[in-house]
């Protein structure tokens, strides 16, 4: 019993040193593209993608070896002549609409926009209620 709990323990802290991986970054997770034009509309697509690992995070901010790989990603396809929208809406095909920092104008995401504007609407009535009977007083 104590010989397992010790292999278990051991396992559970040796876990982390697991998670990364010993290959080297993808060609172009940290180079820019010779093509001046062409980095900048891959800066600007990748400040546009969420990383799927650190989520919070543009896949252009992160540092996860995930996010590396999809920055060469959208290099490669950018240097072949792909155009930004193309590559955009491949990730999303791919990983969802919730990759994208741009917001979504699917039927789903209608009440994520219909609910702030009611809100202030019935702020707004409420504030105009108010008034009303403290002028009558």
């Amino acid at each position: 019993m104590k010989r397992a709990f010790i292999i278990a323990l051991g396992l559970m802290v040796a876990q982390p040193s697991f998670a990364d991986s010993n290959l080297p970054a993808a060609y172009w997770a940290n180079r820019q593209l010779p093509d001046e034009r062409q980095e900048t509309a891959a800066q600007a697509l990748m400040d546009q993608i969420r990383c799927l690992v650190c989520q919070g995070q543009s896949i252009a901010d992160s540092d996860a070896e995930l996010a590396g790989d999809m920055r060469d990603l959208v290099r490669r396809r950018i240097a072949a002549g792909e155009s930004p929208n193309a590559i955009r809406s491949w990730l999303i095909a791919r990983y969802g609409s919730w990759i994208s920092y741009r917001p979504t104008t699917e039927p789903a995401a209608l009440p994520l926009w219909l609910v702030p504007l009611a809100l202030l609407v019935a702020g707004g009535l409420l504030i105009v209620r108010r008034v009303k009977v403290r002028g009558r007083k």
